[in-house]
């Protein structure tokens, strides 16, 4: 470890070096020493070393990632994982997973899932594997779904793939990614495969389904919405009438009152009330 002298004149000289295009990036003593700045107490400190060794670049990144891996200091641990969502160099994949999934501090585990995002469509393929193992516990799946979703639309052709994945976990998350791209750019074609998700057979794909498409308010997926008021499940009927809730047109009125008087689950009836006195009181 340097001492906080040391250190800062680590930083200059190295800044110094890196604006007359004078630093070598093949000094492995200096760029391990830089990373072990990473460690020092002061926090502004350490965000001029990351900000440091991510302008350095890729010359830097096997140092990161051996103190990713195996460094006893959490701090270091943490800031190589932020450091490496700076130069997002693909080659780094492997160990950002391995850290994700195994390291036991829960800050290096979401430092390294929003590495993964920051790789682009890299990162795709990885996550979906990630979501479709069964071995992955919800909680890192929750992640890795957020991450896909960041990557939204660099994703794109991955995910007209991957709707239609054997694993429903991995279903649910690429609609869930599909909504965000929709949302930023929208695309027809990604709408249809939305739409077309509300007939999933697993009851979870069709109620995330059910939800972008009315935070979305996309209005063409109404006769779709209104035919799942129906369905035998009982998740799936109170998704889609919050759906319909949200998308906000008056004209659901009348299905939503026929579903109503067919219903027979309180938790149903309670969903569908709460639409009809939403969208009354819209209509008025």
């Amino acid at each position: 470890m340097l001492t906080p002298e040391q250190t800062d004149n680590l930083l200059e000289k190295i800044a110094e070096e890196i604006s007359l295009k004078t630093f070598d990036s093949n000094n492995q003593q200096l760029l391990k020493s830089l990373v072990e700045c990473l460690g020092d107490t002061r926090g502004m400190t350490r965000l001029r070393a990351a900000q440091t060794l991510g302008e350095i670049g890729q010359p830097a990144t096997p140092f990161l990632l051996d103190a990713l891996a195996n460094h006893s200091n959490v701090v270091v641990r943490r800031a190589a994982a932020k450091t490496l969502t700076l130069i997002a160099d693909p080659q780094t994949i492997p160990q950002l997973i391995e850290s994700f999934l195994n390291d036991e501090d829960t800050v290096v585990q979401g430092s390294s899932v929003g590495a993964l995002a920051r790789m682009g469509e890299a990162g795709v393929l990885p996550l979906l594997d990630i979501l479709g193992s069964p071995d992955v516990p919800e909680s890192a799946k929750g992640h890795a779904a957020w991450a896909l979703a960041f990557i939204g639309a660099k994703a794109k052709e991955h995910l007209y793939q991957a709707v239609s994945h054997y694993s429903p976990v991995v279903r649910a998350a690429v609609v869930g990614a599909i909504a965000k791209v929709a949302a930023e750019e929208p695309d027809q074609d990604l709408l249809d495969i939305l739409v077309k998700s509300l007939s999933d057979s697993n009851s979870n794909v069709r109620c995330e389904t059910a939800a972008v498409l009315g935070n979305l308010t996309y209005k063409p997926a109404i006769p779709n919405l209104v035919e799942l008021l129906n369905h035998v499940d009982e998740e799936t009927r109170k998704s889609s009438a919050l759906s319909l809730m949200k998308i906000g047109d008056p004209m659901v009125l009348e299905p939503l009152q026929e579903a109503l008087n067919s219903e027979s689950a309180t938790a149903v009836q309670s969903i569908i009330k709460l639409a009809i006195s939403q969208l009354e009181r819209t209509r008025d």
